[in-house]
């Protein structure tokens, strides 16, 4: 059992836990892997846990506790970490389109230089900093667990660092599949060629290995992450588990009474989350002209909002042909607003909503079978319909079937089809459904933790 192997305050003579986090990404607004550690803390806090937090320079600095943000030395990670700190203090306005380019210029021949040498994603380098600043606040505060979350995974490589000096017990977080398939059979370290790949199949090996708990976020990604490393779950290595995260509403409170949906002149499909080739608008778009041409009147009513980004290349290309540029509206990134006072999340949240249907878009790559959008816990919240279009994961088929949702295949044309059509004509009758099945919340992924660790 894992419990023999992790002993939480072996090493805290003063009888409460202190936990070391190292999260890249941290109190980012908006951002997913920010979300899923930060929404934990008031939990742990609660607790009664000491926590110490290094993250990058990306997101708000945390007054609740130990919270350093450290800047990475590579020239890729820190050209990344400095464009989200500059807009964090000054907008994205004149100043910011004026000396993240120049910051951008200066750094490109070392980014070169990086990417040539090591040919690492650009947050690798946030790792050495991480260690370095590790080893000191556990050698200073008897830290007797260090929690790695990502995300970019600099974090979990640090964390190896950290256990393999200080042998203090980690449990570690994978949020997306740290290794990301191309095929069914993909599960040999010889089957990729690219550098960044190879040390995630490496790194995720250490972690099966040296790590006292690991888990993943969906089933599909812990059964493929076992038979890429049989060992894990024997005694002497990793317990492996599934923690699905959930998540929270953000406190809009205030705003609820002018945010209750009503349905208005526009059947309004809302995405909320980044657009890009795999994970597309087209395999809808490619279904409204034979839809359209079948119930033209449904031409001047259907809207595809885009909340969060931009339209993928693939639908942009795709619109530029067409004459339904009117179908689709892009409202890019909702970041803090000076003027309200609301954070990007808030603002997700009342427009979600505001929402006829909240539209999760999986993508129809191999690893979306190991793969949930952590956008869909937002979604489960807020009780208005979704519509599903995803690919081989019978765990998010499952969540959504349960919650009265619509579910299409991404390969499957007549099923996008046949669920725009009922979408639309129960939309027209004022019968959409409600979710029927309570959200699945943080608490629950906190309790789970716990039960395995103290």
């Amino acid at each position: 059992m894992i419990r023999k192997r992790l002993t939480v305050n072996s090493n805290n003579t003063k009888g409460s836990s202190n936990w070391l986090i190292l999260s890249h990404c941290f109190n980012m607004d908006g951002r997913a892997a920010s979300q899923t550690i930060t929404d934990k803390l008031p939990y742990f806090i609660e607790s009664g846990i000491n926590l110490y937090v290094l993250s990058a320079i990306t997101g708000k600095k945390d007054g609740r506790f130990f919270h350093k943000q450290i800047v990475s030395w590579g020239p890729s990670a820190f050209r990344f970490d400095f464009r989200h700190w500059f807009a964090n203090r000054f907008e994205r306005g004149f100043l910011y389109k004026t000396i993240t380019p120049l910051i951008s210029i200066i750094l490109a021949p070392l980014i070169l230089i990086e990417k040539l040498i090591w040919g690492f994603s650009s947050q690798w380098s946030w790792s050495l900093p991480a260690y370095f600043n590790g080893l000191k606040i556990i050698k200073k505060n008897n830290i007797d667990l260090i929690y790695s979350t990502g995300g970019a995974w600099s974090a979990h490589l640090a964390a190896y660092w950290l256990k393999s000096k200080t042998k203090v017990s980690w449990i570690a977080e994978i949020h997306d599949p740290l290794v990301q398939r191309e095929d069914k059979l993909n599960f040999e370290l010889k089957t990729t060629s690219k550098s960044d790949e190879k040390k995630k199949y490496w790194l995720e090996k250490k972690i099966c290995i040296n790590a006292n708990l690991v888990w993943w976020f969906t089933d599909g990604a812990l059964d493929f992450a076992k038979k890429r490393n049989p060992n894990l779950g024997v005694e002497g290595n990793a317990k492996g588990l599934v923690i699905v995260p959930g998540a929270n509403p953000p406190n809009i409170e205030k705003h609820i009474n002018s945010t209750k949906h009503k349905f208005g002149k526009y059947l309004n499909i809302s995405h909320f989350g980044s657009l890009t080739n795999d994970r597309s608008l087209i395999d809808i778009l490619q279904v409204l002209p034979t839809f359209f041409s079948k119930y033209p009147q449904a031409k001047k009513f259907i809207r595809f909002n885009i909340f969060g980004g931009y339209l993928d290349t693939k639908s942009s290309n795709w619109i530029s042909k067409f004459a339904f540029t009117e179908n689709v509206i892009e409202h890019g990134r909702l970041e803090f607003d000076f003027y309200t006072g609301l954070s990007g999340r808030e603002q997700i949240a009342i427009e979600m909503l505001k929402s006829d249907i909240l539209l999760l878009l999986h993508g129809n790559t191999e690893w979306c079978r190991e793969y949930i959008p952590s956008k869909l816990y937002d979604y489960f919240w807020t009780n208005r319909p979704i519509w599903g279009i995803i690919y081989e994961n019978p765990q998010l088929a499952h969540l959504l079937s349960e919650r009265n949702s619509y579910v299409s295949d991404v390969e499957n044309t007549n099923s996008i089809f046949e669920n725009l059509k009922k979408i639309y004509f129960q939309w027209e009758k004022k019968t959409l459904p409600f979710q029927n099945t309570p959200p699945i919340t943080v608490k629950n992924a906190v309790k789970k933790i716990y039960d395995e660790i103290l």
